[in-house]
């Protein structure tokens, strides 16, 4: 049994975190009761006192032409998956210039930008060392019902890369804060936007310590220094209380918060 420290205060996108012994998967297999994946740490908000974490081994770093399909591990960031698709001419991730992450992350949250989601060139997706069609995998918006561990994707190689949209993807990445963020910190309810609603609540700009919801987007919760895992949670409980009590609606996190 392979393991490694990671130090979440610099391993996650938010900062946030303690030291931590977390095991290398090095095959394919399911978790073990109370056992958690974790990703490449960009929308992850980790208690220093977590346990039974697993993270993938570099042998689910590959990239690998199928002839009709492109199977990808479930370790590829997203920036090299963008660069392959880039260069390879093909149609469906333009959006991921604009998302950090890594492939199994981004499959099980169907991740996507505006009206384009991952699920549009999904062929397949190897869970638990089992491939499954997506079809059954009921991917929708930001939520799929994948358990267990994503080893792997297969993608139709679809020709006609839209270059057209990468400028609107980087735009719209450029509205983001730049401090030390897990992106948008809760999901878009059924006709809204999360972000309006927060903003209406007074939540933009709010914190307790050092964690807060950013100035410059409503929804985004950043970390504006030294900033620990109990503010991130009364940060989030406080957001979901007043958006309840305003507009009875139970704002759904998309930040994965791991205990």
């Amino acid at each position: 049994m392979l393991k490694k420290l990671i130090d979440f205060s610099k391993y996650t996108s938010l900062k946030i975190g303690g030291v931590l012994e977390v095991e290398i998967l090095d095959i394919p297999r399911s978790l073990r009761e109370r056992e958690r994946i974790i990703g490449a740490g960009n929308n992850l908000l980790v208690s220093p006192n977590a346990k039974n974490l697993c993270v993938l081994g570099s042998e689910f770093e590959y990239i690998q032409d199928l002839g009709e399909l492109v199977e990808i591990g479930g370790g590829v960031s997203s920036g090299r998956i963008y660069s392959y698709f880039k260069k390879n001419n093909l149609y469906g991730l333009e959006f991921l210039r604009g998302l950090p992450g890594s492939l199994g992350g981004l499959v099980r949250m169907n991740a996507g930008m505006k009206s384009y989601e991952i699920k549009e060139v999904l062929h397949s997706v190897n869970v638990n060392g089992e491939w499954i069609e997506s079809e059954r995998l009921n991917l929708s918006y930001r939520k799929s019902e994948i358990k267990g561990v994503i080893y792997g994707a297969r993608f139709y190689k679809k020709e006609g890369f839209r270059s057209e949209l990468v400028s609107v993807f980087e735009s719209m990445r450029s509205t983001h804060p730049h401090l030390p963020s897990c992106g948008s910190c809760f999901k878009n309810p059924t006709g809204d936007f999360a972000g309006r609603l927060l903003e209406s609540v007074g939540m933009k700009g709010f914190r307790v310590g050092g964690v807060g919801l950013s100035e410059k987007h409503a929804n985004f919760l950043v970390n504006l220094g030294g900033g620990t895992f109990s503010e991130a949670l009364e940060v989030i409980g406080e957001a979901k209380r007043r958006v309840a009590e305003e507009f009875k609606i139970l704002l759904e996190c998309e930040v994965v918060i791991i205990q």
